[in-house]
């Protein structure tokens, strides 16, 4: 069960992630992600803080993003991630494709205005 929250600020939007994102929930998931794609919103930080479990649907999830945020000239950055969950991504090789950093502060000061 997960449960995805997004807040709108005035230069970015914060997606947090609570619980565990399977396929049966990754659609929560896609869902804070595309309304952040499709807003006024250019920079997105996914606080992945109570994450405590994603599966190839919710990585799948991110990566279909990818080349959309691109397009749109938008960043995404994924943050306080477990090392168990930060696993996953490293082993499928995606941590070399999207931006995971530690902290919220480092998420934020990675955005070059």
């Amino acid at each position: 069960m997960v449960e995805v929250n997004i807040d709108f600020k005035e230069k970015y939007c914060i997606i947090e992630i609570h619980g565990e994102v399977d396929a049966s929930s990754s659609i929560h998931l896609d869902e804070a992600l595309q309304k952040a794609v499709n807003a006024d919103c250019p920079k997105i930080l996914v606080d992945c803080q109570d994450l405590q479990y994603i599966s190839s649907a919710g990585l799948g999830v991110f990566m279909s993003y990818i080349q959309e945020l691109e397009v749109k000239q938008k960043k995404l950055i994924l943050f306080n991630m477990h090392e168990k969950v930060y696993k996953v991504f490293e082993i499928l090789g995606l941590h070399q494709l999207l931006t995971i950093v530690d902290t919220e502060e480092k998420a934020k000061k990675d955005f070059v205005e």
